[in-house]
């Protein structure tokens, strides 16, 4: 189907429906007709403002209403963001995130959030943030400091959503991407598996994402992971094969987006990893840990890559820039990656 497509649910429930083997080799036409199948982008993930959070996101440690453990840790200094940056780059990644656990930035914040976006832009890496709700105002000011991605997680159909937050409508998340598109500011929107949905819910999900005006340019789809102290601790694991299927359909059902593989990986084995890659999956996390839980350590992913002939040449960098290009490649093609830095860590 056509990039804009209006999707229905029984559209969409069809595509669930179908059988593994069939499912998987449409999404894998359909991500050869958009990108190269052997390329993967690598990102790497900053909590530049860890824990205390006001909301009640049933999966997050960093709420501060569930006893997790987490130190609680203001908002990181500039220069400590653009350190952690500049690792980041040196071990091959090609895009910087950076979220921050709170509701929403307030106007006191927004001066160093533009340093760090300009800071890491200057370094000619792709720069992304997570902050929660934003103004009008907020979205044009992170726009004008050059912000390429702004990440805002639907997490779950829209009728579902009530059972895992109520500190956040579904709209107000809606509204933010708008005000994100509005300010041209690209869109990373996806969600999680694992909470307890139905797979109506996981199509009812990717329904709202693709049905957009304009879909999300990045689309991450995370496995639950399980923290002790938080309300869905003892969820249902998901099945290996639902949550490639879930890969698959929003594959495509979102053909030219690039479909992230997030958290969860570290519970995720080789063989399904490459599955979801087969799927239609074409970017990753890479660093030992996503804000707070683990991530797949660098040399294991570096390993996978070239278990898989991922070629580096046609990894996603910023037009120009050789060296770091050279860089991943070295990391790819050679065993030693003890001095990779975990530039996700907190």
């Amino acid at each position: 189907m056509a990039h804009h497509t209006r999707w229905t649910l029984s559209q969409v429930t069809e595509l669930f429906n179908k059988p593994l083997l069939e499912l998987l080799f449409e999404a894998q036409t359909v991500h050869r007709q958009h990108f190269d199948p052997r390329q993967v982008q690598v990102s790497t993930l900053l909590s530049i403002k860890t824990g205390a959070c006001p909301e009640d996101c049933k999966y997050c440690p960093q709420s501060a209403r569930y006893k997790t453990g987490l130190e609680a840790e203001r908002l990181m200094e500039v220069e400590q963001v653009l350190d952690s940056a500049r690792k980041a780059k040196n071990a091959g990644s090609t895009r910087f995130c950076m979220g921050a656990a709170w509701k929403n930035p307030h106007e006191r914040d927004m001066p160093y959030l533009e340093q760090m976006v300009k800071g890491v832009k200057e370094m000619g890496l792709e720069a992304c943030m997570t902050l929660g709700t934003l103004s009008d105002t907020q979205a044009q000011r992170l726009g004008e400091a050059g912000l390429d991605y702004y990440n805002h997680n639907l997490d779950t159909s829209p009728e579902f959503y009530g059972n895992i937050i109520t500190t956040r409508t579904y709209q107000e998340r809606l509204d933010t991407l708008g005000k994100v598109r509005d300010a041209g500011i690209k869109v990373c929107s996806g969600g999680i598996v694992g909470l307890g949905e139905t797979v109506t819910d996981r199509a009812g999900l990717l329904l709202q994402l693709a049905n957009l005006p304009t879909p999300p340019e990045s689309v991450p789809i995370n496995m639950l992971v399980k923290v002790k102290g938080t309300p869905m601790e003892n969820n249902e694991d998901v099945d290996a094969f639902d949550f490639i299927r879930t890969i698959a359909v929003a594959r495509i059902m979102m053909p030219a987006s690039h479909v992230r593989l997030s958290a969860g990986r570290e519970k995720m084995n080789e063989q399904t990893q490459a599955m979801c890659f087969m799927a239609g999956a074409n970017s990753i996390f890479y660093g030992c840990k996503l804000l707070t839980t683990p991530n797949p350590e660098e040399d294991k992913d570096l390993l996978l890559f070239r278990k898989l002939g991922i070629n580096p040449q046609q990894t996603a960098v910023l037009s120009g820039d050789v060296e770091q290009q050279q860089k991943l490649e070295h990391a790819l093609l050679t065993p030693d990656t003890e001095t990779y830095y975990n530039a996700a860590a907190v």
